[in-house]
């Protein structure tokens, strides 16, 4: 399933409606002899991905911003559209203020390990 495009394409767009993002443009390219490369510019920023069918992983980046976009529906959709055993989430949140509205660096990073949703 990660080795077809057509069904990433469909998991990307799954994944920007489950977000509430608006979708502006999209690419994806099948590599050969194996893999999908793909990225949707959506209003808020991109989503992209990046299979590896040879090893059995899918690598994904989404980039939000503003109070509507909710990434973390996008990533259940993923996990289940590509029937994911286990994921890994670096979480980098930009312009992160403290408790007194200081910012603290360019981002705050966030580690989460978890067996995927199900």
């Amino acid at each position: 399933r990660i080795d077809d495009v057509e069904v990433v394409r469909t998991a990307l767009r799954d994944a920007v409606a489950a977000a509430g993002v608006t979708p502006l443009h999209e690419h994806l390219h099948a590599f050969s002899p194996h893999g999908v490369t793909g990225v949707v510019v959506i209003a808020e920023s991109h989503f992209s991905i990046h299979t590896w069918p040879e090893h059995r992983y899918v690598a994904v980046d989404l980039f939000t911003c503003g109070e509507r976009a909710d990434p973390w529906p996008a990533f259940a959709q993923l996990g289940l559209a590509f029937a994911a055993a286990s994921h890994a989430v670096v979480e980098l949140r930009r312009g992160v203020l403290d408790d007194r509205g200081q910012l603290v660096g360019p981002g705050a990073l966030v580690w989460r390990d978890h067996a995927s949703p199900a």
